[in-house]
């Protein structure tokens, strides 16, 4: 089905007009944004106003060498096309986000914990030849930050952070209109922070660091494992279902959902007076659950910061990513993109 996604604010190609339609070329040109994960892959294929005409989604599962994900993105490709009839050489750019160290000059994912045998991965152009189209690739926090500038929450911001709670914990960083990446492309690797309340422990590559360990999606796990026999709910509970059931009144739960929310809180603190950007934006499948949020507000209010930052969901929601990709895709497809 085909799914006409233009959202607010969203750019509108600056092509030629025929009678104040998009010319033909225009409207028959498309991009593919690509959302790698540990555990799926999401394809997106877009008309070049950011319009999304279909989506393809599959498990990676047992899937880790990058040579058969690259095939499973060739295989999710042709049934886009054949989804909206269109033929390949239509497709006139595509972007890839990756989770891990990426260094998107180069096209090459340097190394990632998510992704199990993946170091300097060539990524770009293994798209290029196996998908005949000019291809970028980036960090996969840093396009959700992208998506969320250009059509998301983050619209009006030049300079924000995005920070991404899902399996693990990261953050993509917008300063002065742009996204910043550091030197050594692992600006916003924030999993590894030291924040008060969690055990200091030495980062090591291709493992989650001591923050991660401890509020990233797996670590609050981990940490619920601990309540087992304190509370009647099962240890199986996603980090999800807990922060439900603290809603809803369990002790156990509640404690969980207060340590998360205060480390991330402090996390938060640290950040804004380092950068002392106006807005931080949660994001990923537990950063955006409003139990945390609200919680996480109230502890970052009780820090008493002097410039306190905005705390807002992202409105993207997992399309963060996905429409990241499709933004960068449009540029390198050198399609005018305003904000």
């Amino acid at each position: 089905m085909t799914n006409e996604f233009i959202l607010a604010g969203a750019p509108v190609v600056s092509s030629q007009t025929v009678g104040g339609h998009a010319s033909t070329a225009a409207r028959r040109s498309y991009v593919l944004g690509i959302d790698i994960g540990g555990t799926n892959l999401r394809l997106a294929l877009a008309d070049t106003r950011g319009a999304i005409q279909a989506r393809w989604s599959t498990s990676t599962v047992g899937i880790s060498g990058a040579g058969a994900i690259v095939a499973k993105i060739h295989d999710g490709l042709r049934n886009l096309l054949d989804e909206t009839s269109a033929d390949p050489e239509m497709l006139k750019g595509v972007a890839a986000g990756a989770p891990g160290v990426t260094d998107p000059d180069d096209g090459v994912v340097i190394a990632t914990s998510y992704l199990m045998g993946w170091r300097d991965v060539p990524l770009q152009r293994m798209l290029e030849d196996t998908l005949q189209v000019p291809a970028a690739i980036d960090n996969d926090v840093n396009l959700a930050a992208l998506g969320e500038s250009w059509c998301g929450i983050a619209r009006e911001a030049a300079d924000f952070a995005f920070l991404a709670i899902g399996t693990g914990l990261g953050a993509g960083l917008f300063l002065n209109g742009g996204l910043f990446r550091g030197r050594g492309w692992t600006a916003g690797e924030i999993g590894y922070m030291l924040v008060p309340g969690i055990t200091p422990q030495t980062a090591r590559p291709h493992e989650p660091g001591a923050l991660e360990s401890v509020i990233g999606g797996t670590g609050i796990c981990k940490q619920w494992q601990t309540y087992e026999g304190r509370t009647p709910l099962p240890a199986t509970l996603t980090p999800t279902e807990i922060f439900d059931h603290a809603k809803w009144g369990d002790p156990a739960a509640a404690a969980l959902l207060h340590q998360t929310s205060t480390l991330l809180a402090r996390t938060i603190y640290n950040m804004s007076l380092v950068l002392n950007v106006p807005l931080f934006v949660l994001g990923g499948s537990i950063g955006m659950h409003a139990s945390l949020h609200e919680s996480t507000e109230a502890e970052l209010a009780a820090l008493n910061l002097r410039s306190r930052p905005k705390l807002l969901r992202s409105i993207l929601g997992a399309d963060a990513q996905i429409m990241g990709a499709l933004r960068l895709a449009l540029e390198v497809a050198g399609v005018h993109t305003p904000r």
